[in-house]
């Protein structure tokens, strides 16, 4: 049986090993998750040196060992030096591969996370910096959509029924709970404590169901539904630009609302809600959610704040 196999994959994450060498963690179409030992890569001289820095695609041809394999070969085929120009394009790429470590498997081919990933960190190195925030939310909730858990953002949790952002109102309101997985209608949750608090009075019944063991047997009893816990309350701009994350592509009015006319601008933003913090709010309320759902923390978004968010409060 042959000791070795050719993969094609992309450097997440490395650190020193040994005198010289350098331990990979790496994304690849064919097995997923490896961690590959690149021999030599910390010399001078070393024709793997660059071939084994951060977000480097290489086709590579690896020695199966007892307990790492090492990398014999590699080619390099595609990288992103654009994204180390910029302190937040390069951290917003770091936030970005944390997710995807929290969601690649091993051993398993990992071809649409592989695509959905390079296609994102090409389009942060090719975007102005002004777009990185907006560009990482968006390379966020796709990421979540991959693994299965996006957020709802179309409806709201509780009725399922579609909600739309009112411009009209600037005092309009909308929840997002973490918990509940999307948007809450605040009407609806309040109808839904009154009913909690009045049994009584007519109401629509919110219950869910379980499984509960009776007399030996499993059998299905409905509950009622517990009031979910708001992360946060989005105005009108904030909505419309989570509800758009899930397009393929991101408009480019969405990256800088306040750049367009109010009376041009089909989204009729809210003139008191800058893009720039509407956009900060909705990064850190998809990255409360990933980190519930994913139960770790984002440690790239300590940088991020640090890069956007003490930015937006300079003078």
């Amino acid at each position: 049986m042959s000791r070795t196999y050719k993969v094609t994959g992309i450097n997440l994450k490395g650190m020193p090993m040994g005198e010289s060498d350098r331990l990979l963690t790496i994304l690849t179409r064919e097995r997923g998750l490896i961690r590959a030992v690149a021999p030599g890569a910390r010399k001078h001289v070393s024709k793997l040196g660059g071939r084994s820095g951060l977000f480097v695609v290489n086709d590579l041809l690896i020695s199966q060992g007892k307990s790492l394999d090492r990398i014999s070969q590699a080619e390099t085929i595609e990288s992103y030096p654009g994204l180390s120009q910029s302190l937040g394009k390069l951290t917003a790429s770091q936030y970005l591969a944390e997710l995807v470590l929290g969601q690649a498997l091993s051993q398993h081919p990992q071809e649409d996370l592989f695509c959905l990933f390079t296609e994102h960190l090409s389009r942060l190195e090719r975007s102005p910096n002004l777009h990185t925030l907006p560009l990482l939310a968006h390379a966020t909730f796709h990421l979540l959509a991959l693994a299965g858990i996006a957020p709802q953002v179309q409806a709201c949790s509780i009725t399922q029924q579609p909600l739309a952002p009112n411009f009209q109102d600037s005092s309009w309101r909308v929840g997002f709970s973490t918990v509940a997985g999307g948007i809450v209608d605040l009407a609806a949750l309040k109808d839904l404590a009154a009913q909690q608090a009045s049994p009584g009075i007519s109401l629509p019944p919110q219950r869910s169901s379980v499984a509960e063991k009776i007399d030996n047997s499993y059998q299905v009893v409905t509950l009622p539904q517990k009031l979910p816990r708001l992360s946060a309350q989005l105005d009108a701009t904030q909505l419309a630009l989570l509800q758009q994350l899930a397009q393929p592509d991101l408009p480019l009015e969405m990256t800088s609302l306040e750049m367009l006319p109010l009376a041009s601008s089909p989204l009729r933003p809210n003139p008191n809600s800058s893009s720039e913090t509407a956009w900060i709010a909705v990064e850190r309320i998809l990255r409360q959610y990933t980190q519930y759902h994913f139960e770790q923390p984002i440690r790239s978004a300590a940088l991020i704040d640090t890069c956007f968010v003490s930015a937006s409060l300079a003078p």
